[in-house]
């Protein structure tokens, strides 16, 4: 056999290459299942030539890992090379199949709010552009919005026709509810069938499915917390009971063991929380505010100056003008700026990150806190750098939330008000002066609006654009439509008002599950702190009593750190498991660095 026929075999043996494609095409990964194949193999052979460097670099300093002594060197040596190489061959190799998951995961709960607004198109559009305005809703819709785009590159690049483009997006699709959807809107299609029938019977369907694959995600979610849970905060609490058992034989070896702490604890809890994010679908909490494009006298027809010289001139001008009008708008309205774009966070993250490292060089940090002052200064480092961000992202959901959990009420008294024979405008008119908190100001400024001349569909525009929420932008633009098709809206209201209840039931659910997994956590890292507490002092105390002097304070140092790190991880991990977003953690981490500092810095 040559060399190409085994490797020919072994590429066999490990890839299934038909399934393995579609699961790249299903990722949307852009490259081939040879170009692929061959990625994988260069991101392997890399990390091994590196490691073998690094083996011989641990040979001409006599580097030895003090744990491994026992062992002959070579032990060290295969270890050095075969862990990170094999590690980085399964994290590429996976890389496609868990992003595949978490696509058709997003795309089975996307699904049924973009079947409920294909709806209230396809009664004026043709099925293409019906597709098409669901491309072009990308903020809205997500992966669903991602899979349209196959339609749209099918027909209008390639010069497909319809039916071979939707079946094409059934072949690559990840979601077998998306592959199911586009065969029986394929039937339905070419035997002529009632599209918007077709999409109001399929709504319902999709909304269950999409409730029970949420019900998966969460099981996944378990799974995960406890794999966590036992692998990164109880092994470290066996290993210092352990250690204090083998210090009384003044044999201690947690400093010898605390290299695998430092690299295995956060490439650990970083690649389980890389899995959740491609697995799970995350909470929607973007505030999106599109930049609308200068018209002449706001008629949707794009300026054009005569003169070449006179066109950049007036652009200059604008773009300048534009700036001003931004800084003066983020000086009136910081905090609003400040939760909609997590850069301000992140640079004054920076500059308090700044503050501190000098506060560490200049020996203020030291003065101040004698014992253990690197680790206090990587603490407040890292609590410098997430708590400006949090602060934003906490404001943020709060806000969002709050304007949520507000839509059903504002649709449900729209509708009722509709049913009565009242218009668009004079319905938004009455509903601008009920208690709807910050949508009733919103929808007074409508108000305003229509009463000054603008068209209701184009000031409902504008006020999704100014509170820039996906739920209310999916509900405004539902609206809209809708009221540009009929001026009976009441059927697509109830069903927005289904779809908006049916999210928020699922936000409950999710957050129900999550936290008692996220209590676990805590407990957890209590238990790590207490445990390290009791090492240092009743233990020792107890032994005093009987005259036998016990000095476990040199592992004091190495819980500290350890304490540090899982800190930090533990909360990023309990914030991806409660909303998919390791940002939802930063709060979770902040309080546990600033217990773990009062612990063993004030306390021990």
């Amino acid at each position: 056999m040559s060399a190409a026929e085994a490797v020919r075999s072994v590429r066999d043996s490990l890839f299934d290459r038909k399934n393995y494609s579609r699961t790249l095409r299903g990722s949307r990964t852009a490259k081939t299942y040879d170009e692929y194949l061959r990625y994988l193999l260069q991101q392997t052979a890399m990390i091994a030539a590196g490691m073998v460097a690094v083996v011989v670099v641990t040979h001409l300093l006599s580097v030895r890992f003090t744990v491994l002594k026992p062992y002959p060197l070579w032990v060290q040596d295969v270890l050095i090379v075969a862990v990170p190489t094999v590690l980085v061959f399964a994290a590429v190799y996976v890389q496609p199949v868990l992003a595949a998951k978490g696509r058709k995961a997003r795309i089975d709960i996307d699904l049924p709010y973009a079947i409920t607004y294909m709806q209230a198109l396809s009664t004026t559009l043709t099925l293409y552009n019906v597709f098409r305005s669901v491309y072009e809703q990308q903020d809205l819709y997500g992966e669903v919005s991602k899979e349209f785009s196959m339609i749209v590159r099918d027909v209008e690049l390639f010069g497909d026709d319809l039916v071979s483009a939707m079946r094409n997006l059934g072949r690559s699709t990840p979601s077998e509810n998306l592959k199911r959807l586009m065969d029986d809107l394929i039937l339905m299609f070419e035997s002529g069938g009632d599209i918007p029938e077709f999409f109001a019977s399929r709504s319902a369907h999709f909304r269950e499915v999409a409730r029970n694959e949420l019900e998966m995600g969460l099981k996944t979610m378990e799974i995960m917390a406890e794999v966590y849970v036992a692998a990164f905060v109880a092994a470290p609490i066996a290993v210092i009971i352990m250690t204090a058992a083998e210090t009384m034989t003044g044999q201690s070896q947690l400093s010898a063991m605390m290299v695998f702490f430092f690299i295995g604890l956060p490439l650990g809890a970083a690649a389980m929380i890389w899995i959740l994010s491609l697995v799970l679908p995350a909470e929607r909490l973007e505030i999106i505010r599109r930049e609308v494009a200068e018209t002449e006298y706001a008629t949707g027809v794009p300026m054009v100056i005569g003169e070449q010289e006179a066109s950049g001139q007036f652009s200059r001008k604008m773009k300048s003008t534009r700036t001003i009008i931004r800084f003066q708008d983020i000086l009136r309205h910081p905090l609003r700026h400040y939760i909609a774009d997590y850069r301000f966070g992140a640079v004054l993250g920076a500059i308090l990150a700044l503050s501190v490292t000098i506060l560490f060089w200049n020996g203020t940090i030291a003065s101040l806190v004698p014992r253990y002052p690197f680790e206090v200064f990587v603490s407040l480092l890292c609590i410098a750098i997430l708590s400006p961000v949090m602060v934003a992202f906490e404001l943020r959901r709060r806000y969002i939330n709050k304007v949520e959990e507000q839509i059903p009420d504002f649709l449900r008294e729209l509708a009722d008000l509709k049913d009565i024979g009242m218009t668009l405008q004079g319905a938004i008119h009455l509903i601008s002066s009920s208690k709807l908190g910050l949508l009733s100001s919103e929808l007074r400024v409508v108000s305003d609006e229509v009463r000054w001349g603008s068209p209701v569909s184009s000031a409902l525009v504008r006020m999704e654009e100014r509170i820039g929420v996906l739920m209310i932008k999916r509900a405004i633009s539902l609206i809209v439509r809708a009221s540009e098709v009929t001026d009976y809206i009441r059927d697509i209201l109830m069903i927005a008002i289904g779809d908006m209840e049916h999210y928020l039931k699922m936000k409950r659910d999710r957050f129900t599950t999550s936290f008692a997994y996220i209590m676990i956590i805590y407990l957890s890292f209590g238990i790590f702190l207490y445990t390290a507490y009791v090492l240092n002092v009743s233990f020792i105390t107890s032994f005093e009593k009987l005259n036998t002097t016990i000095d476990i304070s040199g592992n004091v140092l190495d819980m500290f750190r350890i304490a540090i790190i899982l800190g930090l991880f533990s909360g990023i991990m309990a914030g991806q498991l409660s909303a998919a977003n390791i940002m939802a953690g930063f709060k979770h981490s902040v309080l546990f660095l600033i217990v773990s500092v009062v612990l063993f810095v004030y306390v021990l």
